[in-house]
């Protein structure tokens, strides 16, 4: 019914989450739509995402060597914020008053889904609060089961270190995913945080 090209592009479109066929038949539409250029700029950024790669030190994702984050030498690198994907980064760089670095778990400890703490990046995370002399962990992981499980754990792991270990307050639904709650909010929890107990 569609010339090739044009059925590839509808179903690779229906490869991210949430597109389904109409949805993806109406973004290639709209796609054929764009001048010469915009389809140009938009087929080089899908191309140049093949470059992207994980930053050896925090597990960001970065086109470098280091990520943007842990190359600035301006950040305190004695503060790390633990978080589950590097998308969670973005929320709290927006807030633009937190000053030190990242550290991306890749995953939840969840044992009825298999995931144990090895198989999340935590061995990295003991890694640098050994080498670093790291003053402060601060989790901020999703308020679940799960997201306790692995900030219990990180508090665990890490006691054996002159290492404050915290999270945010409770404030923030259960269940929800941080990167829908707003910026506010944020801020206030990221203000008030706790140890973790």
């Amino acid at each position: 019914m569609y010339p090739n090209c044009v059925r590839n592009l509808i179903d690779s479109l229906k490869d991210l989450p949430g597109i389904g066929e109409k949805t993806a038949e109406r973004l290639a539409f709209s796609i054929l739509n764009f001048e010469k250029e915009k389809i140009d700029t938009f087929a080089n950024s899908l191309v140049e995402i093949k470059n992207i790669k994980r930053c050896p030190v925090c597990n960001n994702i970065t086109d470098m060597d280091k990520c943007y984050i842990c190359s600035n030498d301006k950040r305190d690198k004695q503060t790390i914020f633990v978080v589950e994907k590097p998308k969670d980064i973005v929320l709290f760089e927006k807030m633009g008053n937190y000053n030190g670095v990242y550290h991306v778990l890749d995953g939840l400890i969840s044992p009825l889904e298999g995931i144990n703490p090895e198989d999340i990046n935590l061995d990295n995370l003991v890694k640098r609060v050994k080498e670093n002399d790291v003053k402060e962990v601060i989790v901020v992981l999703k308020p679940s089961i799960e997201g306790e499980t692995t900030m219990q754990y990180i508090k665990k792991i890490l006691d054996k270190y002159n290492v404050r270990v915290s999270k945010i307050p409770i404030g923030i639904p259960m269940g929800t995913d941080i990167e829908y709650i707003d910026s506010m909010t944020l801020e206030m929890a990221f203000e008030d945080r706790k140890d973790i107990a």
